[in-house]
């Protein structure tokens, strides 16, 4: 185990064996933390003279491509994350949360338990995965009402607030339905577009579950700053995508922000106003804030890296995903930060820290992109793949068998899969996940000599 200090009362714990000579941290457990330690639980893990840590809030890696199907119904919440306990034999999991990162003194600050004790560990080599967050840019409103799509939890949420929303419309004493059946979400990329298009399906598909709700009453908007929608893919699929949402009755509102969110109102920069309950939030990411602290040249909150990967003038650190700004030298221009550069430099840095343990030769990271699709509803997708565009049928095929095929295990494949197919037979469920406690009562304990008024009852 890892050398612990105690922050509550300043002792230091002992260790369950010898510290291991080299020791390495790794924090965050998404795609490019995941990577990382798996490369490494195949080629260091079963070093006794290597001991390797793999921090992360929640003791899950959350596929994140998938996470609009669990929030509108096309997929159960557990299929689409994989526990990290069973997909790491060798690597050491603690689930907590990090507080502080001190490259100088090469140590990491960790919260966790139920009292959120902190723990210092020390570290020889460090990873920093930590990924991003969602960035609300200070909008009036937002941090108050919006809903987000970042996280397993905002999933169920939004696919609770969705439900509510329907179950509260459809009853005999609402008056204003307008506001509960107007759904708005912000931003027009990968995440925006295929939460809209999930959201229309599936309120669509709801209505023939409440009989008091029409399709005439269903408003949903995709509010976005540009032309055209998905600007990360080319501008043909882009107008594609926005003519088939147009069809089925999904309005956009092009070349314009979020201005504030208040009083069931969605205020517009172009000076529009929709009257909305919902407003799901998808228009900016940020590197987690706990970079700022590292000090280091950044851009745009992530850490300038070299080309392999390392953080400059940081020996031995090393910084990927949404944390890395890593400079393709081909383009001038940064690399992405997306899921298949993450998954990419992950195996880079593995290959690096390994390469620093035995004093060999490091890799340099390359990578052009391969791909990149979006799922827009109805059996129907728009995707680019080594430069070739796709649409249609055709497109939504290949998102799903390309991220099947990059779902973590087999069990979870199967799950999908199964998922899948019986979507294809029955309707969405309608079924809220609510945190509500079975109710309770406290009487007085009977005395067991004397018969209850029920026996009496039943004795006369």
């Amino acid at each position: 185990m890892l050398k612990e200090i105690d922050h509550e009362n300043g002792t230091q714990q002992p260790s369950v064996e010898n510290s291991p000579h080299k020791r390495i941290l790794i924090l965050g457990g998404g795609f490019a933390g995941l990577t990382v330690a798996m490369e490494l639980e195949k080629k260091l893990a079963q070093d006794p003279s290597i001991e390797i840590t793999l921090i992360n809030r929640e003791n899950f890696f959350l596929f994140t491509p998938m996470l609009h199907e669990v929030a509108t119904s096309d997929l159960d919440l557990t299929t689409i994350v994989n526990p990290a306990r069973k997909m790491l034999r060798h690597v050491h999991f603690l689930a907590g949360e990090v507080d502080e990162v001190d490259i100088d003194q090469r140590r990491v600050v960790v919260s966790h338990g139920f009292d959120h004790h902190r723990h210092t560990l020390e570290f020889d080599f460090l990873v920093l995965g930590l990924g991003s967050v969602t960035n609300l840019y200070g909008i009036p409103g937002l941090q108050e009402h919006a809903l987000t799509m970042k996280t397993l939890g905002d999933a169920m949420r939004l696919r609770n607030h969705l439900i509510a929303h329907l179950e509260e419309a459809d009853s005999d004493c609402c008056k204003t339905k307008k506001p509960l059946l107007t759904f708005v979400v912000a931003g027009g990329g990968f995440a925006g577009v295929e939460t809209v298009a999930g959201i229309n399906d599936f309120v669509r598909a709801a209505l023939r579950s409440y009989p008091h709700l029409t399709e005439d009453m269903l408003r949903i908007v995709l509010v976005h700053s540009g032309p055209v929608i998905l600007p990360e893919l080319d501008e043909k699929l882009g107008a594609y995508a926005q003519r088939k949402l147009a069809e089925r009755n999904v309005e956009f509102c092009l070349n314009t922000k979020v201005d504030r969110f208040s009083d069931g109102t969605v205020r517009l920069s172009d000076g529009t106003s929709i009257h909305a309950n919902t407003l799901v939030w998808t228009a900016g990411i940020s590197p987690n804030p706990l970079l700022e602290t590292i000090p280091c040249a950044k851009e745009r909150g992530r850490l300038h890296v070299t080309e392999f990967l390392e953080v400059q003038a940081r020996p031995g650190v090393w910084a990927l995903g949404d944390c890395s700004a890593a400079l393709d030298r081909r383009t001038g221009r940064f690399y992405p930060p997306t899921a298949q550069h993450a998954m990419r430099q992950g195996q880079v840095v593995a290959n690096n820290i390994i390469a620093a343990v035995h004093g060999t030769q490091k890799k340099k990271f390359r990578f052009s992109t391969i791909g990149q699709l979006a799922a827009i509803g109805r059996r129907t997708g728009v995707a680019s793949i080594l430069g070739i565009n796709f649409s249609g049928f055709a497109a939504w095929w290949l998102w799903r068998t390309i991220y099947l095929s990059k779902l973590p295990r087999l069990e979870k494949k199967l799950r999908v899969a199964f998922d899948w197919t019986l979507d294809l037979i029955f309707s969405k469920d309608l079924v809220q996940f609510l945190d509500i406690r079975a109710p309770t009562v406290s009487h007085p304990e009977a005395d067991p000599s004397e018969p209850s008024k029920t026996t009496e009852n039943a004795l006369r």
